[in-house]
Order: structure tokens, then C-alpha cells, then sequence
């Protein structure tokens, strides 16, 4: 046996000892609740013998069959919460073969080559992370079948017999991978992924998972607050099983990683004899993918789904900003010229829709947003991006920013005239400039109530309800959205620096002929002779923080920006 194969098996056993390991806890769990049964039929059987008789023996046999019968409920609720329990499944954008036949071609090919079972089904993720999903826990099967059926009522999964389809796991792809990765590239990334589904083919293995994911699915369940009168009467009784199901959750952890670990040493092993060579190049590309797809969400996507609109090509996008990246870091130089090459976006029918839908679930995820397209929650195209975000987002925070001013009586600038026809301040530069300059506090009077502004801005346009059962979040729990935050509260003094930036940038528009602009890297930019001008950011600070005007007056003379002109506001 070469050395490719004996690691290989070695993996393997590991993995399928760790499994035996995980049944025989659940044997021994099943035994435990079964003893109090046993002893009460060894006694009654006694009994009808003669070997134990009299009062006392009477009482110990109605005790211990009392015992028996609470413990076989308790068992059985246990039993019924585990094959009931919802375990978590992550939420994906489902690809259909119809959609996308050139890539189950490939994946079943690749299959092919590494002597392992096809994964049942193929489905996206917006981030930068291949793997495969177990769902065949009777409780996610039975999701799938209805998920199934209401994608295509006719079609093969929709009736009852799709639990027998899901055996094998669900490959989920990284989007992003599909349109920055070479379609080589793709398939030496995702053999070992699909080389797992042979260790997942095992009996042993596959039921330790079940168990396990419903252990960890009654855990979760017992954690969620109770709804309804019904869920409450009973929470009592949902805790102790709960608590039963960590008893036996945390007697599993070490053994199931140490499993799943098995699993991915096999794998990993028996991928080596595909595409080896070309798998360590294409790691550059995920570590590439993963810097630009980061930066384009929290530098370019947030800032847009503040505004209530999501970029609906993130993908696409995301190919814009490495090749930003590749032009501007020479360590990444060469990368693009791979470009020429077919992309593997072009195995999708209709890479514009997966795309879309990709997106869509991006911002739920990262911010929160709803779930469908709204009048409060649009798509936007790239072209679209500077003028429907980058100026509206501008223009909404300098609004913000002098509606602050007027609540705190905070007068208009000596140089900008006195008020306009309905009594307000002029909204100007200069007045925001001339409040800062003056200290006192009034820096940090002016962040506190921009903070309280911004809360109360977005605790009303943040989130959004389903339409029923066409939310791909419904089967993940009842955890708030976003899942995944992609930044940390911002303070007073970050969202005072932004609204001031924000009102330099619309005075630099309306009195100096700037223009909102896109950088794929850095997000919403101003462009002054049609160049970027990212040195804006210490300047702001520098008035912000310390009150000191003098280099922000320096650049705005530089661009020719009239700070005591009014400025248009959102």
C-alpha cells in the first residue's frame, strides 16, 4: 500500500473509532434509562417465584417500578427531542442542477476521479469557505423535502421519499470563489471538500453525526426563549431535557472532533492524487479572494445597506477589487493576468441571478437586512453605486449633522448670513468648522448627539420580517440578525469624524466641482479632477479631536472648497 493510502486508512479508522465511541454513549445513555425497567421485572419475577416476599419487598417492587416509569418518560421525551430537534443548517442559496449542470458535471467528474460518493446537492455561501453539510437528520430532511417542494412541486425530492435522496451531504461552494477562481482552479480547491464524502459514506460515521446534531439541536431548542402559551406551560419539562441533552453534548465534544478531524485527514489524503500541484497555487487564490471579499464588504457593501440598498453584484465586485488590489500591491502583481482564463462562474446558466440572490443574502447575514426587496430595501448596480450611495450617504449625514446643531442652538456661521426663509441656519461648512474651533465640550456634546441621532435613525429601518417560507434564515434558529457583524459599534467620535467628512465632501461637490466616486478597496471616495483624494480622513480628525481647524482649512484652500456656501441636503 503506497503512502497516499496508508494515510488514508489511517484517518479513516480514526474517524470510525470516534464514531463507535459516540454510539456506545448512546448505548450506554439508552442502558441507563432501561436499568430502573430491568430491576423492576427482575423483582416482580421474584416475586411470582416466592424468592422475595412480604410487605417490604412489596413496597421496594412499586418504587422501583414508579422509578422505571418516570425514567422511560424521560428517556422517551429525550428520544422524541433528539429526532424532532431542528438542528442548525446554514444558510445557502440553493443551486438546482438545472441551473447549474456544468458545475454538478464537474463536481460528479471529480467524484469520479477520487472513488468517493457525489454530494447530493449544491448550494452558495457569500463567503470565502468551501464545505460539506450534513443533512440528513430526519428533522432537516424533512425541511429539505418542503424546501424542495415549494422550489419545484414537481420535481424529484418534493414528495416523501427525499430523505432517501439527501444521504450524501450538501457541497457548499464559497460565491466568491465561482467568479474570482479559473475553473482548473475550482476543481483542485474543492477535491478535498468532495473527497469527504467518502468517510461521511459510512454508516458508523453518519449515524454519530445524526446524533450529535440532534443532541446539539434539543440544546439550542431548551436555550430559546419560550414563545406561546403552550411553550411556556411546558418549560419546565424543556429545560431537564435540555439539560440532559448538554449532559450528553459535552460527553461527546472531544470525541466528535477528534472524529471530524479523522474525516478531514482521510479526505484531505486521498485528494492529494487530484490536481495537487495546481491545489497549492489555486491556495494563493482563496487567501486573495478572502483580503478582497473582507474589504468589499465592510468597505463598500455596509456603507451602501446603511442606506437602505444592497449591491447586487457582489461578486462581480469582488473581481473589481482584486484586480485593484493586483494593480496596487506588488505582491499580488501577475494575478490577473490568470483573467483570460474561463472563469468558473461560467458553469452557473445564470451567473447574474445566483449573483443576485448571493448578494441578498450577504447583506441578511452581515447587517441584518430583509429578506426580499423592498421600497426601503432596493438593489443598486455598480454604475449606479456613486450617485445613489456615495452622494446620498453624504448628503444624509450632513443633514444629520446640522439637525444636531439646530436641536443644540448651535447659531449659523458669522460669515454664512444669518438664517434661511423659514428661520433655520444656513447649513454651511463654515458653521460646523466655527462649532468645533470653539472647545468647551462642545466636540464631545456635538458626537454624543450625532450618536443619539444615528440610533434613533436606524432602529427603524434595520431588519425585516420573511414572507412565509421564503426565508433562507428560517432554518437557522432564533438568533437576531446580523449573524455575523461586520464591524463593532461605532463611537461618537467615529460617527462625528464621518459626518463632518461627509459634510466636506458635499460642500467639495456643490462649491469646487468634485464628484462622488467608487474605490473598490476604500469604498465611498471623492474625486477632485477626477482623482481620488484620500487624504482627507487626519485632517477631519485632526478638527474632531483636538480642535484644531488649521490642516482641514489647508486642504479645502488646496481643492478650492467655499466653506460659507450653503450645501445642498439630502
Amino acid at each position: 500500500m503506497s503512502d497516499t493510502g496508508a494515510g488514508e486508512e489511517l484517518g479513516a479508522q480514526a474517524a470510525r473509532a470516534r464514531a463507535l465511541v459516540l454510539l456506545r454513549i448512546r448505548s450506554r445513555a439508552t442502558a441507563v434509562a432501561l436499568l430502573p425497567a430491568a430491576v423492576a421485572v427482575v423483582l416482580f419475577a421474584a416475586g411470582a417465584q416466592g424468592f422475595v416476599e412480604g410487605g417490604g419487598w412489596d413496597a421496594v417492587r412499586w418504587a422501583v417500578t414508579a422509578c422505571a416509569v418516570i425514567t422511560l418518560l424521560v428517556a422517551a421525551a429525550v428520544a422524541v427531542a433528539v429526532v424532532r430537534a431542528k438542528p442548525a443548517v446554514s444558510p445557502t442559496v440553493p443551486l438546482s442542477e438545472k441551473s447549474a449542470p456544468d458545475l454538478y458535471r464537474l463536481v460528479r467528474d471529480l467524484a469520479d476521479r477520487l472513488d468517493v460518493p457525489a454530494p447530493s446537492a449544491i448550494a452558495l455561501t457569500p463567503d470565502c469557505d468551501s464545505w460539506l453539510e450534513d443533512r440528513t437528520h430526519p428533522a432537516a430532511a424533512d425541511r429539505a423535502a418542503k424546501d424542495a417542494a415549494r422550489r419545484d412541486p414537481g420535481g424529484p425530492g418534493a414528495g416523501p421519499g427525499r430523505r432517501r435522496v439527501q444521504a450524501a451531504p450538501v457541497l457548499v461552494i464559497g460565491s466568491p470563489f465561482l467568479w474570482w477562481m479559473r475553473v482548473a482552479e475550482l476543481r483542485a480547491v474543492l477535491a478535498p471538500v468532495v473527497a469527504g464524502t467518502g468517510p461521511s459514506a459510512h454508516p458508523d460515521i453518519a449515524a454519530a453525526r445524526r446524533f450529535v446534531r440532534g443532541l446539539d439541536g434539543v440544546v439550542a431548542d431548551a436555550a430559546a426563549p419560550a414563545q406561546g402559551a403552550v411553550r411556556r406551560a411546558l418549560r419546565l419539562p424543556h429545560a431537564l431535557i435540555g439539560r440532559i441533552a448538554r449532559l450528553l453534548l459535552r460527553s461527546c465534544h472531544s470525541h466528535a472532533s477528534e472524529m471530524e478531524r479523522g474525516v478531514a485527514a482521510a479526505a484531505s489524503t486521498r485528494a492529494q492524487a487530484v490536481d495537487y500541484g495546481l491545489r497549492i497555487v489555486a491556495q494563493e487564490q482563496v487567501g486573495l479572494a478572502y483580503a478582497g471579499w473582507d474589504r468589499l464588504l465592510t468597505r463598500v457593501a455596509l456603507p451602501a445597506w446603511r442606506m437602505g440598498r444592497w449591491p447586487s453584484r457582489l461578486d462581480a465586485g469582488v473581481v473589481s477589487a482584486l484586480t485593484e488590489l493586483s494593480r496596487r500591491d506588488r505582491l499580488a502583481d501577475g494575478f490577473t493576468s490568470r483573467l483570460g482564463e474561463r472563469p468558473a462562474c461560467d458553469l452557473l446558466e445564470e451567473p447574474g441571478a445566483a449573483d443576485e440572490a448571493a448578494s441578498l443574502l450577504a447583506a441578511r447575514l452581515f447587517h441584518g437586512g430583509p429578506a426580499q426587496a423592498g421600497p426601503g430595501w432596493s438593489p443598486v448596480d455598480w454604475q449606479q453605486y456613486p450617485e445613489e450611495v456615495v452622494d446620498r450617504k453624504w448628503r444624509t449625514e450632513a443633514a444629520r449633522l446640522h439637525r444636531v446643531l439646530d436641536d443644540m442652538g448651535v447659531p449659523p456661521a458669522a460669515s454664512a448670513g444669518a438664517s434661511d426663509g423659514a428661520g433655520a441656519a444656513v447649513p454651511t461648512l463654515a458653521r460646523v468648522v466655527e462649532h468645533l474651533v470653539a472647545g468647551d465640550g462642545r466636540g464631545e456634546e456635538l458626537a454624543a448627539g450625532i450618536s443619539a441621532a444615528v440610533a434613533r435613525d436606524g432602529s427603524g429601518s434595520s431588519g425585516g420580517s420573511a414572507s412565509a417560507g421564503g426565508d433562507v434564515l428560517e432554518f437557522w434558529g432564533p438568533d437576531p440578525l446580523p449573524l455575523f457583524p461586520l464591524q463593532p459599534p461605532r463611537t461618537g467620535t467615529e460617527l462625528l469624524a464621518d459626518h463632518v467628512a461627509a459634510m466636506v465632501c458635499c460642500a467639495a461637490v456643490d462649491t469646487a466641482g468634485a464628484a462622488p466616486g467608487l474605490d473598490w478597496l476604500d469604498g465611498p471616495t471623492l474625486l477632485v479632477d477626477g482623482e481620488r483624494r484620500s487624504d482627507l480622513g487626519t485632517p477631519v480628525l485632526s478638527l474632531v479631536e483636538d480642535g484644531d481647524a488649521g490642516p482641514l482649512r489647508s486642504w479645502l484652500s488646496s481643492v478650492g472648497v467655499r466653506t460659507d456656501k450653503p450645501v445642498r441636503l439630502a
